[in-house]
């Protein structure tokens, strides 16, 4: 067993391989137009809003759901905008999200904020 000796600085000229541009990542020039990136139009999602405790030893949640086939990613950004603006904690999992407590009439208001069509369900 041989101990390696550690890299000197060899200069700039060792950095050869190093690669920088400062040209940032333009989506139009690799083919994608701005109407495919606003694919997603919340008002064709009836989203459906509720307060759930089953199963959850009584704790309350604020249930999310009606999301179709929107990709996880989407579910998943707009699971963070609401619980970041609720101030709580929670996840998006099976095309719903949940938000930890009672937090209904504040979710609903959000989501009629971003354009979604949003209903209360559950009582």
């Amino acid at each position: 067993m041989s101990k390696q000796k550690p890299k000197t600085f060899q200069g700039l000229e060792s950095l050869s391989s190093l690669v920088f541009s400062s040209e940032t990542n333009n989506k139009e020039s690799e083919g994608i137009t701005e109407s495919e990136l606003d694919e997603l139009n919340p008002s064709s999602f009836d989203l459906r809003v509720s307060l759930d405790k089953k199963q959850r030893k009584g704790k309350a949640v604020t249930l999310v759901t009606g999301f179709g086939e929107l990709h996880p990613d989407d579910i998943n950004d707009l699971a963070k905008m609401l619980k970041s603006k609720c101030g709580v904690g929670g996840s998006a999992k099976d095309g719903e999200i949940i938000v930890q407590g009672d937090h209904v009439v504040k979710v609903i208001d959000l989501l009629k904020a971003e354009g979604f069509r949003v209903k209360r369900t559950g009582g």
